[in-house]
């Protein structure tokens, strides 16, 4: 078992005024050649956007695109038609293939929204775009795992074009889940939300990550109450 640890305080990021980034792998401006993503993981940016502001109308291609809000309500709107407002306990999967615009804003006037923005390299180019949010009720992952995207829709979490599994979970102080990997020869990058968690031999703090390959279990216990996101995929 090989494992890389992300300290929160490592992170790349600003603070543009109306938005405060913190940014685990390169993008945008913040360039580390060691940190180029995770396998077919690319993107993992936490962003806070101030109240009434947000990202313009922009395009993206090839890439699957998840969106986990932590506080405050998204407003998302695309070129597929959709229009639509994510809450904490939702999650959104977009899959921008041949290409798709779409605008992403702070629905509030007076509240902060924070949020995860995940990229996954997809396994097939140049698919038809596609857009699907659903919630996930928190008692599913109540000291269990809870899957929110997998290939093909499986367990009910939404799709996504790798074979790639996300999962959350909440773990109370001194409790242990285990998570079992779902595809031989894939790695799993851990991000902890909120809490301490001990995980493959590294203590990990709020918004620590790590990745660990050549598992085929990891074994995670709480250090008081934690919230951890757990994002399988290929190491290409």
């Amino acid at each position: 078992m090989a494992t890389t640890i992300h300290r929160a305080d490592t992170r790349g990021g600003g603070d543009q005024g109306w938005l405060r980034s913190r940014h685990t792998f390169s993008f945008a401006d913040y360039h580390d050649r060691e940190r180029m993503g995770f396998g077919a993981l690319r993107v993992l940016n936490d962003d806070l956007v101030a109240p009434g502001a947000g990202f313009p109308t922009h395009r993206h291609r090839n890439m699957e695109i998840v969106s986990i809000p932590l506080s405050g309500t998204l407003h998302h709107k695309d070129s597929t038609g959709r229009d639509e407002a994510l809450h904490p306990g939702e999650v959104q999967r977009m899959s921008a293939g041949t290409g798709i615009t779409h605008s992403e804003y702070n629905a509030s006037a007076t509240e902060p929204v924070n949020f995860l923005q995940i990229w996954v390299r997809p396994k097939t180019r140049d698919i038809p775009p596609d857009y699907e949010q659903r919630p996930f009720p928190a008692v599913g992952r109540q000291n269990r795992i809870q899957f929110i995207v997998a290939p093909k829709r499986r367990d009910g979490a939404l799709d996504i074009q790798q074979d790639a599994w996300f999962a959350l979970a909440d773990i109370t102080a001194a409790n242990t889940l285990r998570y079992a990997m779902q595809r031989p020869g894939n790695g799993v990058y851990v991000f902890l939300i909120d809490g301490g968690l001990a995980v493959a031999g590294e203590q990990m703090n709020k918004r620590d990550g790590l990745g660990v390959c050549g598992a085929d279990e990891l074994t995670l216990t709480a250090r008081g109450n934690a919230r951890v996101l757990l994002m399988e995929v290929p190491m290409l």
